[in-house]
């Protein structure tokens, strides 16, 4: 018999991080509602009293109004007062026209859309929960969700930056109880101590599988004392930074590109949703109990120069065999992946916080890619 524990973090929609890629992928949404085929890289800084906007977007019939989309986003979780506040913030914008080269190399001289940058791209599925996402990261997530729908829905005591990790005790690989829980909750000065345990002990039992938060688990509720100054007012935050969060808690690889403020043309987010859309149908097909899939590209070349699948040897089937099976019955070209998924509508502010993957959608078309819908095509190639 074997024993482990594996452990991953999650951050709040208020955490500077994420409050700078909730602004990008805000600018992002209002670009392809002006043009479905805008290109947009536009990265966030914020801190004290400003925000900074830097990047490229191309495309567009109109000029957006940068400074209202960042407050908008920023209303949206929470900070109405302080030192980062939605209508005080002061907004500089430094965003430019995105390269001639790099659009004509997505362009593509034969009319086929190109990569719009090398890179590779990792997907990964398991079956240790329902949703085929490693449990530790997937409670993490739903905790500060959680957290975060109770602050909106009206507990005043509750502010918006908040961190979560979950320590899961595994036992010959299989998830069997949460061993750990740390929360840290930015509160209301007079929210804390043995109250604010008291709400979020009772989230984390809501959360965790039953059984799983027992006698033994040790709950560590803002382990560092006070909380009360929290966000962007105390602490720099910058788009992109919470890849590891972003994904699989560090589960599974990670190629290094971070996700938002890019457009679907960008293969380190669409072929990143790919891999994840891959490996989640693979193991929904029973080739394996759990998969990573890892795509490769090159600049301005459509198809990717490589795809590998490993499967841990957890299912019947030799990896490559899935890896030939993929390419014969799945376009993994930058535009038919945008096609396949409906990459190119505005559906991405929802995807800045509690992860990329695992989600259900919130309306028409978002986390396509978390779809099981490959299962009889991928059966079908094997031979």
């Amino acid at each position: 018999m074997s024993y482990d524990l594996r452990t991953s973090e999650s951050v709040s929609e208020g955490h500077p991080d994420k409050v700078a890629d909730l602004i990008s992928d805000t600018i992002l949404d209002a670009a392809l509602r002006d043009n479905r085929q805008a290109r947009v890289a536009v990265e966030a800084l914020v801190t004290r009293g400003r925000v900074v906007l830097a990047g490229e977007v191309g495309g567009l019939s109109k000029p957006l109004d940068y400074a209202a989309l960042a407050r908008g986003a920023i209303r949206e979780i929470g900070y109405l007062e302080g030192d980062f506040s939605a209508d005080e913030v002061f907004v500089e914008t430094l965003v430019h026209e995105q390269s001639p080269e790099i659009a004509a190399a997505v362009a593509g001289s034969d009319g086929e859309e190109g990569a719009g940058d090398q890179g590779i791209m990792f997907g990964y599925a398991c079956k240790e929960t329902p949703e085929l996402m490693p449990a530790p990261i997937h409670f993490a997530h739903r905790i500060v969700e959680r957290l975060a729908s109770l602050r909106k829905a009206g507990e005043p005591r509750l502010k918006p930056d908040a961190k979560c990790q979950v320590t899961v005790e595994y036992v010959d690989g299989v998830p069997q109880r949460a061993h750990t829980v740390v929360v840290s909750h930015q509160h209301a000065p007079d929210f804390k101590g043995a109250p604010l345990e008291a709400l979020v002990r009772e989230v984390v039992r809501m959360v965790l599988p039953p059984g799983w938060f027992d006698a033994n688990t040790r709950l560590l509720v803002n382990p560092s004392g006070s909380f009360v100054q929290g966000g962007p007012a105390v602490d720099t935050g910058l788009t992109g930074r919470k890849i590891i969060v972003d994904t699989y808690g560090g589960a599974a690889p990670h190629g290094g590109g971070a996700f938002s403020g890019k457009d679907p043309s960008k293969v380190d987010r669409s072929a990143a949703y790919a891999a994840r859309w891959l490996a989640k149908n693979v193991v929904a097909s029973g080739l394996a109990d759990r998969c990573l899939i890892q795509l490769a590209y090159a600049i301005g070349v459509a198809k990717p120069v490589a795809v590998r699948v490993e499967t841990f040897g957890s299912g019947p089937e030799a990896d490559w065999t899935i890896a030939r099976a993929i390419e014969r019955c799945v376009d993994l070209t930058p535009r038919a992946i945008r096609e396949r998924l409906g990459l190119d509508f505005p559906r991405y502010a929802p995807t800045a916080a509690y992860g990329h993957f695992g989600r259900r959608p919130v309306f028409w078309g978002t986390f396509s890619w978390e779809k099981i819908d490959l299962i009889d095509p991928l059966l079908q190639n094997l031979a």
